[in-house]
């Protein structure tokens, strides 16, 4: 909330000479009241003005973009310099001519981005497929509206859309473009908006049109038996799912997994790349790619090199010998973006209302929309057949008694006079009279009105077939219909991105686990010092070296393919893997794990596990003496986190973990060297890894709980002593007689 200037402020503003005196005051106000004031207006904007396409598939800049050229007459002439196509296009859309060539160019046929480009293009446009790869500046290309450019302007002047001012009301622009076909589902287009996105990916037009055709005379015709999958211009291979595509075709979301077709030429050892997703491009494949060999991942790459041309994207792999092709591109599948997955976002303004819809709702809103320009078409035609009608039977009368006419006019004195002379003496309306005493001198005879008036009985003929069409829905359908087919048959093209249908047939391999596997010993110091040592190494020399001060905590043995977890004081569990240290010897220091595993200043590591194959239970006791009991499972992770928050409460300090395979005895001791000893299957399992845990010892406020071992490690000569029934317990004060005198040595050891 704003908050008033204090009068300090005030008087400080008003002694200013340059102030003249005024004063000024802010006025608190809500911070909800400011953004519904001040921000909802801008998204709206955003999402109805800018971002979102409409039914006819465009956004406002494509629409303005596409208009300027046509009204340029940039449909039949030929092409232009670029910048002058933006300059004009500003007289629509005001948001600068970089926003207006950039939109230029994601149309144009030179960048790739559509499967039927509405923009004939000369020059550099650079790739849709290439992240680096820069367009050339406006003054440099040419550009004039693409042959199916036509299908978007047709009968535009016939009243088929609305048309609205421009934003400074000196022209006027259509709302909508009366595309003869549904653009929305062929033309891919994205966008984010305030709070919202959309993301279609287009489809190829021959199927799309069959598809409206068959719904048109079906409305509950199976959409996925035409409209096979997407079809997306940088071409690849479609894994196809039926099911995955039915649910993106009846909610309008979802993703489908797209891969890139490659070729393996033995003769030089080598593969070469020539189509990849719509949704990557080659720079962002290389990286990965270099990423992978760089941390020993792939190691049957010698060499990756980008080697598109004129003739289009080539990125060539160069194998090491004895390399099996297909296994590399298995795994590069799994790893880079070689294979990626297209998502769909169907959100589309419908009447200005943004609506998320599947394919069938958007073929009904299309249909009824296309239905609309139709008619009002059809409409139009029949008002200006109407019209000539209406003037052909004027001049029918004057068929009549032309002498009269010529004499009506002859005898009249003022210019003035002679329409209403005309009206009064053969019984016409105004404009009849117009036409009549417009006719040249040279037409007034019985010839040329003979064989106009002869048009009467053709045109009223059309006017009546015209009403009828107007009043038919199934005959407006047929005209939908046919242009549909005149669509395909003059612009219909082969898909370009390939349908797998037996991929989930022969289901990938699993990737293999290449870390080498063997036994080795770790070693942590109470520093955080880590070792890993092979058994070998081990034998060789065996006493473990420390920094002074520092000394041995614990101690493990495992696998090297094994993962660790490492716990700190910062409630957070690093995850990692025994391959990424290297191996070490009992000589060295090891490697430090806050610098290793990159962990916040001052973060302390506070128990480390290894947790195989994530089975048992992890025990935290904390030294409010409560403990909690999580499954080992919650620290499982699906992706490769390597940091879990939030890995255990943090409502008091941890004073002891343990890993639990099965159930056993635990001593718990005291800072006031009291001694609980429990059963770990009184302690049950909780949901959720921060969760406080249950009190099993009750400690004075002065005391805290500051080891837990389990009772073989604490030799307890009178163990039953210590047992209690119920928890918590105070437990009972340690006696020296009920310790073995080696755990005596020790205890004396530490205080």
């Amino acid at each position: 909330m704003a908050k008033k200037k204090s009068p300090n402020e005030k008087n400080a503003k008003n002694s200013n000479p340059n102030v003249m005196g005024l004063r000024a005051e802010v006025l608190e106000q809500p911070i909800t009241q400011t953004l519904e004031i001040n921000y909802m207006p801008y998204a709206m904007s955003v999402i109805v003005s800018r971002a979102i396409p409409e039914i006819d598939g465009f956004k406002p800049s494509h629409r303005k973009l596409l208009y300027t050229m046509y009204d340029m007459g940039l449909l039949t002439k030929t092409r232009t310099k670029s910048a002058n196509i933006v300059g004009q296009t500003m007289k629509l859309n005001p948001h600068g001519d970089a926003a207006i060539y950039d939109t230029m160019v994601r149309l144009s046929r030179g960048y790739g981005a559509l499967l039927h480009p509405f923009v004939d293009s000369k020059g550099n446009f650079g790739k849709v497929y290439s992240r680096d790869m820069a367009w050339a500046a406006s003054r440099y290309t040419e550009a004039k509206l693409d042959a199916i450019c036509g299908e978007l302007f047709r009968d535009i002047d016939q009243d088929t859309v609305d048309f609205v001012d421009n934003y400074d009301g000196k022209l006027k622009e259509p709302t909508l473009l009366p595309t003869t076909f549904p653009n929305v589902l062929v033309s891919a287009n994205q966008g984010i908006a305030v709070g919202m996105a959309s993301s279609l990916c287009g489809f190829n037009l021959g199927e799309v049109c069959d598809t409206t055709i068959a719904f048109l005379k079906n409305p509950e015709h199976d959409i996925l038996s035409t409209l096979k999958a997407p079809d997306l211009p940088t071409g690849g291979q479609l894994l196809y799912d039926g099911a995955v595509l039915s649910d993106i075709y009846r909610t309008g979301r979802g993703s489908f997994k797209v891969r890139s077709k490659w070729r393996y030429l033995k003769s030089e050892n080598l593969i070469e790349v020539y189509e990849i997703p719509y949704s990557t491009t080659s720079e962002a494949i290389m990286d990965k790619v270099a990423e992978l060999i760089k941390t020993g991942k792939v190691k049957e790459i010698a060499d990756m090199r980008d080697e598109t041309d004129l003739s289009g994207l080539k990125l060539t792999i160069d194998l090491k010998r004895g390399a099996d092709p297909d296994k590399l591109m298995a795994k590069l599948f799994r790893a880079t973006p070689l294979q990626d997955s297209q998502s769909c976002n169907f959100n589309i303004l419908v009447g200005g209302m943004p609506r998320v819809m599947g394919v069938r709702e958007i073929l009904e809103e299309w249909t009824a929309w296309r239905m609309d320009c139709v008619r009002r078409r059809v409409y139009y035609s029949m008002n200006k057949k109407k019209e000539k009608l209406h003037l052909l039977l004027g001049l029918r009368r004057i068929l009549l008694d032309i002498d009269r006419a010529i004499q009506i006019i002859r005898e009249t004195e003022e210019d003035a006079e002679v329409v209403p002379n005309l009206m009064i003496g053969f019984g016409i309306d105004q404009v009849q009279a117009e036409y009549v005493a417009d006719i040249r001198l040279r037409n007034i005879n019985k010839e040329y009105i003979l064989k106009r008036t002869q048009e009467v009985d053709t045109l009223q003929a059309e006017i009546q077939d015209l009403e009828d069409t107007v009043n038919s829905t199934q005959r407006i359908r047929s005209i939908i219909t046919s242009e549909l087919r005149d669509v395909k048959k003059k612009f219909g093209q082969p898909r370009r991105t390939e349908i797998i249908y037996d991929h989930q047939t022969a289901p990938e391999a699993e990737p293999e686990d290449e870390t080498p596997d063997y036994p080795v010993h770790m070693f942590l110091s109470q520093e955080g010092y880590f070792k890993k040592i092979t058994p070998q190494s081990l034998r060789m020399a065996s006493d473990q070296k420390y920094k002074e001060g520092d000394g041995p905590w614990m101690y493990w043995e495992g696998n090297n393919r094994d993962e660790l977890l490492v716990f700190t004081d910062k409630q957070q569990c690093y995850k990692t893997r025994l391959s990424e240290f290297d191996d070490s010897k009992a000589s060295v220091l090891g490697d430090y794990l806050p610098t290793k595993l990159s962990m916040d200043q001052e973060e302390r590591v506070v128990w480390v596990c290894v947790p195989g194959d994530y089975s048992g239970h992890v025990l935290f006791f904390f030294e409010n003496g409560k403990a909690a009991r999580v499954e080992l499972a919650a620290y499982r992770t699906q992706t490769r986190r390597r940091k879990l928050t939030g890995a255990y409460s943090d409502k008091s300090p941890l004073a002891g973990a343990l890993l639990l395979r099965e159930e056993r005895e635990l001593a718990l001791t005291t800072s006031e060297n009291r001694c609980l000893i429990i059963q770990t299957a009184q302690l049950a399992p909780k949901a959720t890894r921060t969760t406080q845990g249950v009190a099993v010892m009750t400690i004075r406020p002065i005391y805290k709980l500051v080891r837990v071992q389990s009772l073989e490690e604490a030799k307890m000569i009178h163990a039953a002593r210590y047992r209690a029934k119920n928890l918590p317990a105070a437990g009972a004060l340690l006696r020296d007689a009920d310790l073995e005198q080696e755990q005596i040595s020790l205890l004396d050891s530490e205080t």
